[in-house]
């Protein structure tokens, strides 16, 4: 009679594997084989693992949410940084943007890179100590550290002068502040505090949804004209690591202008979702005069969102590369389309680099990257390995014009699982700053030949061809 059951449960979960939607046939077979060779924990793997759905309550009220806010298109404004001039040879790439988030590209911004962690930090608490109407804070991970102090801070004394702070978290990725003092301070001082996707009962919540779908986004919005983007937390370099990952090395761009109104948008309704108060009237309001050179646009993505958002935007712009690529990711898991897309720029002769860290904080994950380095040097690709500490930082230039920087990486988590906010942008002086920084990570960094992928013995090599099976569930 078990045996039975279990044969029964199989074909059910079988079956939803294969009617439900947006899922590739990698996926596919790699779930079919999972429940079918692994009595029993095969399916509890599925259960716990199989579903990408953050609760079907928390997802109405979120597309609910989003539904209500006001089109950052309808602010009074808009159609005058909306009316933009875009090379011809880039216009697609900003197209296949709309299509993917809805946003439009926006005229005359200003783009600066931030020189380093402590740098970025040092700037965004000067900001918050200039602001005059309101500071919106989002982060994956906030520690209870020195950096994470310092922005806290900033925030309680904006608070006390009458600046509207709000502040969001991601439960998981930041576990533990929400009971910590840094919290209660912030509180007491009267910033509005607010957490995204809730842990709650783990036991309730796995009933609910996967509790690993998480917020990873990272967005700051002050004043309603200045936004950061990029892959650093709101923590210490350090980011509580040991060594050889001691050290963590990001990218952030500070972004003055109308693009600020996209990213309060997306954080409005992040808010919104999660916090009961709606802050929709601040999308209403007429956008402030910029003159920058800088055409940029936010592209995010989600678990109920568009469908596939980030790597039909990876893949756009590696097929759009004509001289140069390059690219820096902590995580390299790639799904077919994606890697045959960066092997085809190299096949085709463009400069393709792609920058990983030479030590990771997650060793299955390296391990699965590690299995497509020989098919990436085949195709002409360069593959560096940056050996300053833990390279966290999430870069594309696209033959020095075009930019993409934001919270997402090049694996299925971010294709997937997570929440995630990029900002594709034009103009060769912020592209070109970029590129700088991609260029010392690449001076810290030491090459990886065909040679030396040739070399691995046997069990290294078995290793992680065996953990790229995983590659779909990873």
């Amino acid at each position: 009679m078990l045996i039975a059951i279990h044969i029964l449960l199989q074909l059910v979960c079988i079956g939803r594997v294969l009617l439900r939607p947006m899922r590739n046939p990698s996926t596919r077979i790699a779930w079919i084989v999972v429940i079918l060779a692994i009595p029993f924990l095969g399916l509890l793997a599925y259960a716990l693992l199989g579903e990408i759905t953050i609760g079907q309550s928390r997802l109405r009220r979120m597309l609910g949410v989003i539904a209500s806010l006001p089109d950052p298109a309808d602010a009074p404004g808009y159609d005058a940084v909306r009316s933009v001039e875009i090379p011809a040879r880039h216009e697609a790439l900003f197209v296949a943007g709309r299509s993917l988030s809805g946003y439009d590209p926006v005229g005359g911004n200003r783009a600066e890179i931030m020189p380093d962690t402590n740098g970025m930090i040092d700037r965004v608490v000067a900001d918050i100590d200039a602001a005059t109407d309101h500071a919106h804070l989002l982060f994956y991970a906030w520690l209870d550290d020195r950096n994470g102090r310092r922005v806290a801070s900033a925030l309680a004394r904006a608070a006390r002068r009458g600046v509207a702070c709000r502040v969001m978290v991601d439960d998981l990725g930041s576990w533990g502040i929400t009971e910590s003092g840094l919290w209660s301070e912030m509180e007491a001082a009267g910033v509005k505090l607010g957490v995204s996707l809730p842990l709650g009962n783990p036991l309730l919540r796995l009933a609910k949804g996967r509790i690993d779908l998480r917020n990873h986004r990272k967005v700051i919005v002050i004043d309603d004209r200045i936004t950061y983007c990029g892959s650093q937390n709101c923590a210490d370099p350090e980011f509580g690591g040991t060594p050889p990952c001691a050290l963590w090395v990001d990218t952030m761009m500070r972004f003055e202008g109308p693009i600020a109104r996209q990213c309060q948008h997306l954080f409005a309704g992040d808010w919104m979702t999660f916090v009961k108060e709606d802050i929709s009237e601040m999308l209403t309001r007429p956008l402030q005069p910029s003159r920058g050179d800088v055409t940029a646009q936010l592209v995010a993505a989600g678990p109920g969102l568009r469908h596939a958002t980030m790597p039909e935007m990876f893949q756009s712009l590696m097929y759009a590369a004509r001289r140069e690529l390059i690219i820096s990711t902590p995580y390299y898991v790639p799904d077919e389309p994606l890697q045959s897309a960066l092997c085809a720029a190299g096949w085709r002769g463009i400069d393709v680099t792609i920058i990983l860290p030479a030590e990771s904080d997650h060793w299955v994950v390296a391990a699965a990257g590690r299995s497509h380095y020989q098919e990436l040097l085949q195709a002409g690709v360069k593959v560096r390995e940056f050996t300053e500490g833990m390279l966290h930082a999430k870069t594309l230039t696209l033959d020095g014009e075009v930019g993409l920087i934001g919270s997402a990486n090049l694996d299925r988590r971010s294709f997937d699982l997570n929440f995630e906010n990029n900002i594709l942008f034009t103009a060769p002086a912020a592209a070109g700053a970029l590129r700088e920084q991609q260029l010392r990570f690449i001076g810290c960094s030491r090459a990886v030949t065909a040679d030396h992928v040739a070399e691995w013995p046997a069990w290294r090599r078995l290793g992680y061809n065996a953990v790229s099976l995983l590659n779909p569930l990873l």
